[in-house]
Formats: C-alpha cells, structure tokens, sequence
C-alpha cells in the first residue's frame, strides 16, 4: 500500500519511521517532511495546508492511504478534499475535527454528554470575558478559542495577569483569529496524562497513556510550548485505568459526535487531569500528539499501517492492543530564543554519533548540501527506549549528550522522578 503522510515535523517523522515497518507498505511519502523523513521516504514540496496541492501530489503520487499529522491541516479541510478525490485518508473531517479546532465546541459537546471538565465561560468580546474574570477569579485559565500551534492556553495565577492574557489574545491578536473568542475556565490541579485513541467513527482502540511536558523551563516554568518531551508509561495511570477512562470520558463523545452526523475517524487525543474528585478533560485535540507520538509509537508491538487503514475504513471493532513492554522517553533539541521567534540556519553536529539503541525524530531540520540545519523552533525529538522510564530516560540523554547545534536548549528534567 503507498501512503502519503502529510507534515513536517516530529510527528510526521515518527509516523513514518512507524509505517516502514510495516510489510504491508509500498512506497511512503511525507509532505512536506524534513531532512530526517527524506532519509527514510520521499518528500513531497507541498505545504500540508494546501489542500488542492495535497489532493493533486496524492493522486499523481499514486496515494492509496493518506494520513494527516497537523491540526492545521484537519482544520483547512484536508481530509475532507482526500476523500473526496476517492483516497482512503486517516484523520477526522473539518466538521469533526472542531473537538480540537474550536474549544467552545468541545466544551459544549463535553457539557451535553456530561464529561467531566472545569467549569467555563465562552466569551466573544472583551467585555464578556472581564466579566468572567470577575466570576472565576484566580488563579484561571484563558484559552484561544482556535488553533493556536499548541500555545493557547495561559494559566494565569493573578486576575493582572488574567487581563493582560485577554489583552494580548483579544486586542492584539498575538494568535489571530484563533483569539477573536476566548474559553475562561479554572483551573484545576492534579497531575496530567495524554490519553489518545484511535477511533473508527464509532469503535475506540485506547494507545498507551504518555505525560508530556509543556513550559520551555525545567520546573514547569516559562511560557508554554509546542512540547519539550515526553514518556510513557506513567507510573500514576495504568493501561488499564487508561482503557476504563476511554470507555468512559471518551466514548460517549465519539457517541455524541456520531449522533450529530459528524462521525471522527483518527487519532481522538484527551488531555487529562487527575483531580481529587477524578479524571476531569482539560481539553480534546484530533491527531497524535507532538511530541507523544515520538514515545507511543516505538512502544506499539503491532503493524501501524493496518492499525491506521482499520481506522480509516471503520474496522476497528474488536481490536485491542496489549499493555506495551516497554518504555520511552522525549528530549526535545530546542533552537535559540523558542518559544520566541526561532534562531534558524545553524549546523547541527553529531547526528552520526547517537547511540544505536536511541531514536531521532527530525521536526525543524532542513538538508542544505550535505549538512543539516536547523529550520525551526523545535529541532529534534531525542527518544530512548528500554525496559523501564529510568532506563529510556538514560538513553534519552545520552543521545541528547552527542548532538550540539548552537544556541540549542532542552529540559533536563524530563521524565526525572516519573
């Protein structure tokens, strides 16, 4: 089967890594892909929210399966023009794809079916979400309604710094149109978890639990990211919980979703709080995580590419994965000044000196000649695998160890006491 993969950073590059496994596979291609996806498939210079450029190389390329990796994407539509065009694609319909797109929707689905999630206010002028500050008071959180490349979220321990969150969303548009809407909600406190399932538009297939890590500082400290790591398997939230979770949290939005006339078929991502009074929703995304793909799908012991054509033709019905055997752990290579605007162009050294038992997954890289630089504010995905999280971990460092590209930052204290 030839397959197309649709993005360029780490989640695409592990998507691939994970479908040339496969038996089953003929040609793979990535588009746009990196220079660690054109080591493995072929690169495509198409943008993955171009959608007519999408549907025209899948044809031409002789696509039997596409498998769209971004958020971005599924939102401008891409699957939708796919099949259309009468390819097999993997990933939810710009309709169903809202769960993630817009947080008002997921809130409002998650309210109907009775999810567990914090209290809320969805609010579309400024006034509106002042008024909600002054209900909530602090801390709280405030959330761009859009996409907003994983960033959208600013806990704000202090109503001042609640306002100027509205300020820079609302006023500014420091994320565009993502920001013309906001969410108000508390914030609640535990310990998070990713829970990601595959779903078939109306059967759910639970993937391992990770933990990802989101501010750039050791600590949880600094502005959010895209993700600077990750791991699994927590130690704090079985496969098992995780599979009841599934059936309880997840499956009556797939139920609801499918009752609208807007059936999901992909990757349906839970993030969760384990609160005092239970798992409570923090929010749904609809694709693999980044960067818990990188972890999750070194851990599967079971065909890939059958896994995501069962989703993406409604064959998921008795299918349940085993508990994994084994562990891993992300170190994200960040480049200078990310989250910030990110340094570019710097030679990354020491590629070919990575211990063989440990994985890079390219996301910000570019080939020039026969050099590699770095093209983005998240440049490598670091991934050790082994029996246990301390032993990944180690891995994971050891790899991080060998590679240097100037201004390049990472957290050391991903997975430390897991």
């Amino acid at each position: 089967m030839n397959v197309l993969v649709v993005g360029s950073g780490g989640r695409e590059h592990a998507l691939a890594w994970a479908l040339r496994r496969s038996p089953r596979l003929g040609r793979l291609a990535v588009a746009p892909g990196n220079a660690g996806t054109a080591a493995i498939a072929e690169n495509l210079p198409v943008g993955p929210t171009d959608v007519a450029g999408i549907v025209r190389a899948a044809l031409e390329w002789g696509a039997e399966l596409v498998v769209v990796g971004p958020d971005a994407a599924l939102g401008a539509g891409v699957v939708d023009a796919v099949q259309a065009a009468g390819i097999t694609a993997f990933g939810p319909t710009q309709a169903a794809a809202q769960i993630e797109t817009s947080k008002r929707f997921a809130k409002e689905i998650m309210q109907t079916v009775g999810v567990p999630t914090a209290r809320w206010r969805a609010c579309d002028t400024l006034e509106a979400a002042r008024a909600a500050l002054a209900e909530f008071g602090a801390p709280v959180v405030v959330k761009a309604d859009g996409l907003a490349a994983g960033k959208g979220a600013i806990v704000c321990e202090t109503l001042e710094q609640a306002e100027q969150a509205l300020e820079a969303m609302m006023v500014q548009r420091i994320f565009g149109d993502a920001g013309r809407q906001v969410v108000i909600e508390e914030k609640l406190s535990g310990r998070e978890v990713s829970l990601l399932a595959l779903v078939d538009g109306e059967h759910l297939t639970p993937l391992p639990p990770a933990c990802d890590y989101k501010p750039v500082g050791e600590g949880n400290t600094g502005p959010n990211t895209g993700g600077m790591g990750g791991y699994t398997p927590p130690e704090f939230f079985s496969f098992y919980e995780a599979s009841h979770t599934a059936t309880t949290i997840m499956q009556p939005v797939v139920d609801e979703l499918r009752r609208r006339g807007l059936p999901f078929r992909g990757v349906l991502y839970a993030g969760l709080m384990l609160t005092a009074a239970g798992p409570k929703v923090l929010e749904f995304n609809a694709r693999f995580g980044d960067p818990e793909a990188q972890v999750i799908l070194p851990c599967l012991d079971v065909d890939l590419l059958d896994l995501l054509h069962a989703t993406a033709t409604g064959g998921l019905a008795g299918i349940k994965l085993p508990p994994p055997t084994r562990a891993a752990v992300n170190v994200v290579l960040a480049a200078e000044n990310y989250p910030g605007p990110p340094v570019t162009g710097d030679v990354i050294h020491g590629l070919d000196a990575v211990p063989p038992d440990v994985l890079v997954f390219h996301a910000g890289t570019q080939r020039v000649g026969d050099r590699i630089l770095t093209a983005g504010g998240r440049v490598l995905h670091v991934v050790g695998v082994g029996s246990s999280v301390e032993q990944a971990r180690e891995r994971a460092y050891q790899g991080v160890e060998a590679i240097t590209f100037r201004g390049r930052h990472y957290r050391r204290d991903i997975a430390r006491g897991s």
